[in-house]
């Protein structure tokens, strides 16, 4: 599970508590008309934005933010290494048989395009569209959650719009105009921490996660394409690792000193 999703949530949603009960009662901010305004009031706005399927879709992307990342870099390289040497040992038709224990569908569909002596230029051109629709359909989640976020504070100030109305019809009664006013701007807080605290930084994780697939899956084109070429396994890894991180680079490089060292003694 991605800890700092659940952290963060749990943290904000505390420290929200906190400050509310040190002042005052929770109660008083406990509003149903105002949780229906602004959170019924934002779906239904981004429900006329998507058509139903992707909006249930995308909807349920709120979960990948709670699964721990699942992108291995280093063994991803590390398997086309493997890959590269069965290929330079064996020949590319071996690698059909190594393709069958490969649990990533996109590498293990760029293996057997490689094993059909299909040409390196439409290799690259079938993975890559692949990659743009898979891109593509991150983006549209992504924008799910951004339109949320851009819904939720207008939402909100409608709630307050209406609160203000009703206040001032009872203006007679100086009792009611106090309780009023706060109900109305309740709607604002809702609506803000709608698109704050959760609609947002759904969008923004869920942008970090598609950004790293997307790089991966890079990583295991350039792999392909270099193994098909028959170039060295050392000069694919030493390619591949260019699309890493220093930091990453650098802890992929010790690894490797500290195991020839061991295979050393």
């Amino acid at each position: 599970m991605d800890i700092a999703s659940i952290v963060g949530l749990i943290l904000g949603i505390v420290f929200i508590v906190i400050s509310v009960v040190l002042d005052g009662s929770l109660w008083d901010f406990a509003d149903l008309a105002s949780v229906m305004i602004t959170i019924g009031g934002t779906f239904s706005a981004t429900l006329i934005s998507y058509p139903l399927d992707k909006f249930m879709n995308s909807l349920k992307t709120i979960r990948y933010i709670f699964k721990a990342a699942d992108h291995d870099a280093r063994g991803v390289i590390q398997q086309i290494i493997e890959l590269a040497n069965i290929a330079r040992k064996e020949g590319l038709l071996a690698l059909e048989e190594a393709a069958q224990s490969i649990e990533d569908d996109f590498l293990q569909k760029g293996i057997l395009l490689i094993v059909d002596g299909t040409d390196p230029e439409l290799v690259r051109n079938i993975l890559e569209t692949e990659l743009a629709f898979i891109d593509g359909r991150h983006k549209e989640s992504q924008g799910f959650w951004e339109t949320v976020a851009s819904l939720g504070p207008a939402w909100g100030m409608i709630g307050t719009l209406i609160g203000l109305i009703n206040m001032l019809q009872k203006l007679d009664d100086p009792d009611q105009i106090g309780p009023s006013m706060a109900v109305a701007l309740i709607t604002t807080l809702y609506g803000s921490l709608l698109a704050n605290l959760l609609a947002g930084p759904t969008a923004n994780k869920l942008k970090i996660r598609s950004d790293e697939e997307i790089l991966l899956k890079e990583v295991m084109i350039e792999g392909l394409l270099s193994i098909q070429a028959g170039e060295n396994p050392r000069i694919i890894e030493e390619k591949l690792k260019a699309f890493l991180s220093p930091a990453l680079r650098e802890q992929i490089n010790k690894n490797e000193g500290a195991a020839e060292e061991v295979g050393g003694r």
